[in-house]
């Protein structure tokens, strides 16, 4: 940026933060205002109108460090992204609104200005929206993971019969892990009955029906029988409502009832001792 813009913004510094503190209130205080303390909120918008006007005297890659680590830290507090671009949005129109009116920017300066201040305000804006995306597709990714790691384990509960327990929504992309873990522990587990537990299924839909029918074929062409088992009233309604066609494996209400039919289909049963 020119020096004389900066020396202009520097001349105005106490002006520009006092009308930037009270634009950044009215924009973005019914947001953040009501969950943090007064006292919080007006520290936190004192430190970024501090931060924005300081990165003028850094060099380009301190700035850059020194906005993230406060991105980052705001982020991690749960602050909205719509605070910072609000917050900057407001100091645009501050800035702007201040230069043009001082008589000492001439006319034939004005554009010139113009392009410098939009230059340097976007910069920041685009860095904190890049850390920002960054910081949520990250925590995504581990949250992703995470569930891979967690999602429908094959859990061998007797010789023959294994048990893989469903919880949560089931897309496309949990189905393919679903189908291959399950075929994958039918030959681990040499398992020849295998119940589906579909009790932490929050919703059981057309598109879930078909994931399930599908895993269930894939069961019986490795040499092994599926039970659908966890089928509450509400599920039960569901299914006949939409029509869809569950009648090519059995089912049953409960896993107890699952894994007695499990028994019996090895030649096996449960006795009172």
């Amino acid at each position: 940026m020119q020096p004389s813009i900066i020396e202009m913004i520097y001349s105005q510094r106490e002006e520009i933060m006092k009308r930037w503190e009270e634009e950044v209130q009215r924009v973005s205080e019914n947001e953040m205002g009501r969950q943090l303390p007064y006292d919080k909120y007006n520290e936190t918008n004192a430190e970024f109108i501090h931060l924005i006007i300081d990165t003028l005297e850094l060099d380009q890659n301190e700035a850059k460090e020194k906005l993230r680590f406060f991105a980052e830290r705001l982020i991690h507090a749960g602050w909205p992204l719509s605070y910072f671009t609000q917050g900057m949005q407001a100091f645009r129109r501050v800035l702007l609104e201040t230069m043009t009116s001082n008589d000492s920017l001439q006319s034939k300066t004005v554009f010139t200005t113009f392009y410098e201040i939009e230059s340097w305000i976007d910069g920041i804006i685009n860095q904190l929206v890049d850390e920002y995306t960054g910081s949520w597709e990250n925590t995504l990714h581990l949250q992703k993971l995470a569930l891979k790691e967690l999602s429908a384990p094959l859990i061998p509960v007797f010789e023959k019969i294994s048990v893989m327990p469903l919880i949560g929504t089931i897309d496309t992309e949990r189905a393919k892990l679903i189908m291959e873990s399950l075929l994958e522990g039918i030959i681990e587990h040499r398992s020849q009955v295998v119940l589906i537990d579909i009790t932490g299924v929050p919703v059981v839909d057309t598109m879930v029906a078909h994931h399930i029918i599908q895993a269930s074929e894939a069961v019986r062409l490795v040499g092994a029988e599926c039970i659908l088992v966890g089928i509450r009233p509400e599920i039960a309604q569901t299914i006949v409502n939409l029509g869809i066609d569950l009648g090519k494996f059995p089912t049953r209400s409960t896993l107890r009832k699952g894994i007695e039919t499990g028994l019996e289909l090895t030649q096996r049963k449960i006795v009172d001792i």
